[in-house]
């Protein structure tokens, strides 16, 4: 602690001293109650809630309690009728001794607020006890020259009562010279005195008994005896006389027992027998026989027992100097008790809370007293605690104080609290008390659950199992108990078309993530959904975190193949002309795959052919071209199966068959070549049955032509309100392909098949894209001119 906190700490103690000292000086009103000693244990005092104008009810709810000065539960307060009954039987002469009156000071506290109600009980005394000689015989020596009128100390009884029930008389057996005079002391107390009626004489009488009776002013009177035994001497004519009248001496409590006090001192101008003298303690109190003791010869006074200033601060003790002749006189020796610090601070806990809420701001803690038992600097007291803690003390009236929260605390800061209040007097050395009260900061809802991450990306295959665990959610709550309980659950999503309930389910307790269904990637990439988190607290308080599924594709999608359809009633031919250079396109084959990434690169292949050699297959675009030049031996028909595969694992593919024709030219119509070449005995027959074929296909086609093109511009003007293109019936599909960004093909087409008038030549497009594409636009040309030119004459290529 640096000179400042130093400083600070000695402002407070210094503060605490004074509010101490004011309150020790307030005179404050207290309630007095009577009660007799003895009485027995649940006597009705009083009625405690009609004393403070209290409803019974309401000194329960508010937790009334008796605390007792002295720390003894003396008094027991019943809440449900407000009455305050003994607890105990009562001795005054054990709690106050010879004081009176005797009082026992006591408070009435009330909590939720916090009041305070001092009062006092008095015990009334009843004469319980016989006064009591404490020696069964008293000796007294007395000359038979002792003058009539002459008295003599007698031994005093000791009575525990006060008041009219304490002693109040002594009477002597009848004899015929003594009589018995009472004195009293300078405390109040009265004691005897034998007065000699009559002469003595040692010849005729020496010795005497008499009975000292004592007697008390109860009612009944109680009484006590001893005997009296008088021995007559000799004549004495001198007494002996102490150096001094009033020995004073001041001896501190720590004295060991057996250490030397004083040494009384007196002399006699008597020689032998009388002239001796002998020490003793006269009407000495049980307390002081208990704690002192003289030498009878020498005087000297030592202690017998440990002195204890809390109990007693002097004695004020009376010494009698006997001669060897009966002569006697007195002394008074007061012994003044120094005061030591040997009595730490006592810190009595009337309340005390152990649990309070984290939001409560000023929350009495607990309720104390304290005391300490020594006088002066020592018995002067400073209390305090911790400097780096949300607490105060507080004084409330004279050694009573409150520790109170300053101020509303944070758990999740700081969630208990061990508070040391220390208790130092002024004495030298300084003694201390310490007392620790833990307090618990107990919880409130004050947190919301905070996920561990803002948003969370899963990763799923497709085609999984359902109820599969595709990932899990956390969030932490920093509350306790059930304010930190957190259930999870799918929020509902603004989209209306994402079924979410049938696609994701979430564990409450764990925040797990299932696929309820198996998930198709064609179907569906992604898709995002926010989850939320909410405590058990009072109000429930939640937040939210968003989870993007991300569905991974699987090769579970073989190629399709858009051109040429395997699945028309007519197999596709493509006509290539035998006048075709090296790498001449004959068609493309178009293929899609619904995978994504490598699942969906395809590759083509030449799987079968008629003759191999002759034509190949690229492998990245899938074009079909001739790989040399044709020849007049080469064979009409072919029959190409082209084998097209992804790039998945396992690879999966697709095969399509095509149909080529070696023609002469597109010009001239195709006849079927014969399986053997005629005889030449039979060329002119033959050239007579071509002719004949050649004008009807002839006439034929010029037929065909005209009516398709009545058809095809009938179909243009219904066509053009609606802004779309014919499609001719044929071998082609008549509906459109939609193909979304997957595959071989970058961008979304629709393909169509329709008839195109062009520069004296039927032109056959095929799969052309309302977006141009420049790789598609390059078999147009060539592939339209084979199938127009063919389909015209009704040849299938078979």
């Amino acid at each position: 602690m640096g000179i400042r906190g130093a400083c600070t700490l000695r402002k407070r103690q210094v503060l605490v001293f004074f509010v101490l000292l004011g309150l020790s000086w307030a005179d404050t009103e207290s309630t007095r109650y009577f009660v007799a000693e003895e009485t027995e244990i649940g006597s009705f005092v009083t009625n405690l809630a009609r004393d403070l104008g209290l409803e019974v009810e309401e000194m329960s709810s508010r937790e009334a309690r008796v605390v007792s000065d002295d720390n003894e539960k003396h008094l027991y307060l019943d809440l449900r009728t407000g009455d305050l009954l003994l607890n105990k039987k009562l001795d005054r002469e054990e709690l106050c001794g010879s004081t009176e009156p005797c009082v026992l000071h006591f408070q009435v506290v009330l909590e939720n607020p916090l009041e305070f109600f001092r009062a006092e009980l008095h015990v009334r005394d009843i004469n319980d006890h016989s006064p009591t000689f404490l020696d069964k015989e008293i000796l007294i020596k007395i000359s038979e020259s002792a003058t009539i009128g002459s008295t003599f100390l007698i031994e005093s009884a000791q009575d525990l009562d006060v008041g009219s029930n304490s002693l109040q008389n002594y009477t002597i057996s009848p004899n015929s010279h003594f009589y018995i005079k009472i004195q009293n002391n300078e405390d109040g107390k009265i004691y005897p005195e034998l007065v000699l009626d009559r002469a003595l004489d040692h010849e005729e009488a020496p010795e005497l008994t008499l009975t000292l009776t004592a007697l008390d002013g109860g009612s009944p009177p109680r009484s006590g005896t001893t005997l009296v035994l008088i021995k007559v001497l000799d004549i004495n004519d001198n007494a002996p006389e102490f150096v001094q009248s009033l020995y004073e001496v001041q001896v501190q409590e720590d004295t060991p027992i057996g250490s030397w006090i004083i040494t009384i001192s007196a002399k006699d101008l008597d020689t032998g027998n009388y002239g001796k003298i002998w020490y003793t303690f006269f009407h000495a109190s049980e307390d002081i026989r208990k704690t002192f003791e003289i030498n009878s010869i020498s005087g000297e006074v030592n202690l017998r027992s440990q002195l204890d200033f809390e109990i007693i601060q002097s004695y004020s003790i009376n010494i009698q100097a006997t001669d060897g002749g009966g002569l006697s006189e007195k002394c008074t020796l007061l012994v003044k008790v120094l005061d030591i610090n040997d009595n730490p601070p006592e810190i009595t806990i009337s309340s005390i809370t152990k649990t309070i809420p984290e939001n409560a701001s000023e929350t009495l803690v607990a309720l104390f007293s304290v005391r300490d038992q020594d006088s002066g600097d020592n018995g002067r007291i400073l209390c305090s605690i911790q400097d780096d803690l949300p607490f105060i003390l507080k004084p409330t009236f004279k050694n009573f104080f409150t520790l109170v929260s300053e101020k509303a605390l944070d758990r999740e800061s700081r969630a208990k609290y061990n508070i040391t209040i220390t208790v130092t007097d002024l004495g030298t050395p300084r003694l201390k008390t310490e007392y620790s009260i833990t307090v618990l900061i107990s919880d409130v809802n004050d947190n919301a659950p905070a996920f561990t991450q803002v948003s969370y990306t899963l990763l799923v295959r497709e085609n999984n199992q359902p109820a599969l665990q595709i990932g899990s959610v956390s969030a932490t709550d920093r509350d306790s108990g059930t304010n930190a309980q957190i259930t999870y659950s799918l929020l509902p999503t603004q989209d209306p078309h994402l079924p979410l309930a049938s696609l994701v389910s979430i564990n409450a307790d764990n925040g797990q993530l299932f696929a309820l269904r198996a998930l198709d990637f064609e179907v569906l990439q992604a898709f995002e959904f926010h989850v939320g988190a909410i405590d058990q607290g009072s109000p429930a308080l939640s937040s939210q975190a968003l989870v993007r599924v991300v569905v991974l594709d699987d090769n579970d999608n073989s190629p399709f193949v858009l051109y040429p359809m395997q699945n028309a009633s007519v197999p596709c031919t493509e006509l290539v002309p035998r006048a075709a250079e090296q790498g001449y396109l004959v068609t493309k084959v178009v293929a899609v795959d619904g995978d994504s990434g490598q699942n969906a690169w395809l590759s083509y292949q030449l799987l079968k052919a008629t003759e191999p050699g002759l034509f190949g297959v690229w492998a990245h675009n899938g074009e079909v071209r001739t790989t040399r030049l044709l020849s007049e031996r080469d064979a009409a028909r072919h029959r190409l199966v082209v084998l097209v595969k992804d790039n998945g694992e396992p690879p999966l593919s697709a095969s399509v068959t095509l149909h080529v024709l070696l023609v002469d030219g597109f010009s001239q119509p195709y006849l079927p070549l014969p399986e053997v070449a005629p005889e030449r005995a039979q060329g002119d027959s033959l050239t007579v049955y071509l002719v004949i074929a050649l004008a009807s296909v002839s006439s034929l086609f010029l037929f065909s032509v005209l009516v398709f093109v009545a058809v095809r511009l009938c179909r243009r003007r219904r066509a053009a309100p609606l802004g779309v293109y014919s499609v001719p019936e044929g071998h082609f599909p008549s509906h459109l392909v939609d193909v979304s960004g997957t595959g071989t093909l970058s961008q979304s087409y629709q393909y169509e098949v329709c008839l195109m008038g062009g520069n004296g030549i039927s032109e056959f497009s095929f799969l052309k894209p309302n977006i141009p594409n420049p790789e598609v636009h390059d078999i147009g040309r060539n592939v339209g001119e084979k199938e127009n030119f063919a389909n015209s004459f009704g040849f299938n290529g078979q």
